[in-house]
């Protein structure tokens, strides 16, 4: 289709929104956040690239430019729940990240023309008996996606709340229920942090594998590795996680202690 240039462009547009879907279901967040954004550069303010991008910031932790998505979404279609439900998630977490001010750091909104408002809630003259908008066409399969999302963001905060507690055993029953919902690189570092702590070390350092797969620059993921392969007297690789990690963070102060640590062992 790429050959046929313009033409195609609503084409390619769709066929990069559904596999940024796939992308987004095996939890490659980047890949999937590629591909919308390319699909809307072929079709501006599409409401499924808007969503799924929307959805792939919110599990990267980016939780301003997701809140923008959401927000650009709600102009194209005020009637998406899955939207209005990640706003209100995206203000809960940017007040609590930012503190008050936190919309003074936003990027900026682009504001939807009228036209683009109108393509998703007026049926072609060209399409006899399309009387059912494109935007909620798909309306189970988003609520859907959104509903998975929502119930593995919760997990994880319950999984959190376990671990202030001192639980770590309840924790890893948490954050292994979200990983099934979401494969998303946090709640693999969350865990191994866990298993660290029970001194489970070679499944430690399989979640921060797994964390890396999906942000391989992952600075916990990395240290977290380091410490679980040092207990498993794994020392040439645990200097190696440490070094690609001083690479990002030269002056990480932990990771510069423990690599003095493993020269001594």
């Amino acid at each position: 289709l790429s050959r046929a240039g313009d033409a195609s462009a609503e084409e390619r547009s769709v066929l990069l929104a559904n596999r940024a879907a796939c992308h987004l279901k095996d939890g490659a967040c980047s890949l999937c956040v590629a591909d919308c954004t390319s699909a809307l550069e072929l079709v501006p303010f599409g409401i499924k690239p808007l969503l799924r991008r929307a959805a792939a910031y919110e599990a990267l932790e980016r939780y301003s430019l997701a809140y923008v998505d959401y927000k650009t979404a709600l102009q194209v279609d005020c009637s998406v729940q899955a939207a209005h439900d990640g706003v209100n998630r995206m203000t809960k977490a940017l007040l609590e990240k930012d503190g008050v001010n936190w919309r003074q750091k936003l990027p900026p909104i682009p504001t939807v023309p009228v036209s683009a408002q109108t393509r998703w809630s007026i049926p072609s003259a060209q399409a006899p008996g399309a009387n059912t908008p494109p935007a909620t066409a798909p309306q189970g399969e988003r609520d859907e996606t959104a509903a998975g999302m929502e119930r593995a963001r919760m997990l994880k905060e319950e999984g959190n709340e376990f671990v202030k507690k001192g639980n770590h055993k309840k924790a890893v029953e948490k954050y292994s229920e979200s990983l099934k919902l979401n494969k998303e690189c946090a709640t693999y570092t969350n865990r191994a942090l866990c298993y660290l702590t029970l001194k489970q070390y070679k499944e430690a350092a399989q979640d921060c594998t797994e964390a890396l797969k999906l942000d391989p620059k992952n600075v916990k993921a990395l240290y977290r590795r380091a410490q679980a392969l040092k207990e498993l007297k794994d020392y040439k690789s645990s200097i190696a996680d440490i070094k690609s990690l001083l690479k990002t963070e030269p002056k990480n102060t932990a990771a510069l202690r423990l690599l003095q640590e493993l020269n001594r062992a």
